[in-house]
Parts: C-alpha cells; sequence; structure tokens
C-alpha cells in the first residue's frame, strides 16, 4: 500500500455485540433447535418456501429476548415474522417462546440486520419492519451509531412493499425527535402520526416489562410510524 492509498472505510455498526452466558436451556436450545428457527445467513432463500406459504412479512430489528416478538407472532398467525438480533442468548429465549406456545410463523437471524436487509430480502417485499427500543447511543459521540439515518431511510423504502410501514419506539426523548427529523427530511416515507409527528401506541406492539416500569416511574415513550406510499 502506497502513502497515499487508504483503507476503505469501515460500515459505522449500529449495535454493540453485547457479551452474556446462555443459560443451560438457552444452550440446550442452541444445540438441538436452531436450524428449525434460525436462517443461515450465507444461503439465499425463498421466504414462500421458508414460511411455507405466501403472506405478508414483518421484519423486527434488535428483538431483544424475543418476548414481544413472540406474542406479535401469536396475536397474529396470518402474518409472517421474521426477527433479527446479534445477541445469542436472546435469540435462545425467543427459540424457547416458540417451542413452548407452537408459534410456527417466527424464523430467526442472528446477523447484522442491515446485511440481512441488503442482501437476504428482495425489494419492495417487506409489509413492515419494527425497530423498537433500538440502542440510543445517547453519549453525542456515539450518535453517529444510531440505526436510523438516511442511508437506512433509503434501504427501507427499496425493501418495503407499496404501503408498507416502518414502526419505531423509543424511551429517549432526544433519540425520538432525531428520528422523526430524519424520516421526514428524506421525502421518502409519510408520517402517519398526530400533529406532534408522534403516534398512540398501535394495539399490536405488545408493552414490555422495561416499558411498563418506565411508565410507572413518569417515563415517556414515543412511537413513530412512517408510510411508503
Amino acid at each position: 500500500m502506497t502513502s497515499i492509498e487508504k483503507e476503505p472505510h469501515p460500515r459505522i455498526l449500529s449495535f454493540a455485540r453485547r457479551q452474556g452466558r446462555a443459560t443451560a436451556g438457552q444452550q440446550k436450545a442452541i444445540d438441538t433447535i436452531w436450524d428449525k428457527y434460525c436462517l443461515n445467513p450465507t444461503k439465499a432463500y425463498d421466504f414462500t418456501q421458508v414460511f411455507e406459504r405466501e403472506s405478508p412479512l414483518i421484519v423486527e430489528i434488535g428483538f431483544g429476548n424475543g418476548s414481544s416478538l413472540a406474542a406479535m407472532a401469536q396475536e397474529n398467525p396470518n402474518l409472517n415474522y421474521l426477527g433479527i438480533e446479534v445477541h445469542r442468548p436472546g435469540v435462545a429465549h425467543l427459540m424457547l417462546l416458540l417451542e413452548e406456545k407452537g408459534i410456527s410463523n417466527v424464523k430467526i437471524y442472528h446477523h447484522d440486520a442491515i446485511e440481512v436487509l441488503e442482501q437476504k430480502i428482495p425489494d419492495h417485499f417487506i409489509q413492515g419492519v419494527h425497530l423498537f427500543f433500538p440502542d440510543p447511543w445517547h453519549k453525542r459521540k456515539h450518535h453517529k451509531r444510531r440505526i436510523v439515518r438516511p442511508s437506512f431511510i433509503d434501504l427501507l423504502n427499496k425493501k418495503l412493499a407499496v404501503n408498507g410501514y416502518f414502526h419505531a419506539a423509543t424511551d429517549w426523548e432526544h433519540y425520538a425527535n432525531e428520528m422523526l427529523k430524519t424520516l421526514a427530511a428524506s421525502g421518502k416515507l409519510v408520517n402517519t402520526g398526530n400533529n406532534s409527528g408522534f403516534c398512540e401506541r398501535p394495539e399490536y406492539r405488545p408493552l414490555t416489562k422495561f416499558e411498563n416500569r418506565g411508565i410507572r416511574l413518569g417515563h415517556g415513550v414515543w412511537d413513530l410510524i412512517f408510510k411508503k406510499i
């Protein structure tokens, strides 16, 4: 490499791979039912074959322990759900819930969500993208790592079907306002919220234990839903 050549700048990641040991039950799920629920990020899939049917696809980015995703999938058996999460114990927890409740309309990627969206999902294919309580990267020097930025909105616009939607929820007011500003400035998706730009929590988004605790403490939660028209 010459003195004037530079290595390409790496893509900024919007997540940190959290450390954490799986419980005995979670490790058993990883060892025994991983292939039943988890898709291989190195392979290409026909999602009609993956789910064994044609139904609208909802993608959840960063599902945590998967409790909300499992609840939504159980309440909406007519929809296909694709969960993406980099935290392996969280993936295992979701697999255990799916197995326990007999939920068959969920598949999982244990991988970087941006790469999955870019490389594994057809254009104009997704009915909805959920981003619930993403890492706020609250320090100013880390704001550049927030996932909702112009390049992400361009990707959403490319992957969402007509009338598809993007739904984000956060308990960080600064991040909520930044997401609202960034989404509105893009001009690619239409805000479905009220005069404030935000909307009431839709019934399909379950309240999490963390969220319920925050509500009891008087913390706010902001929901945004933007639609592709």
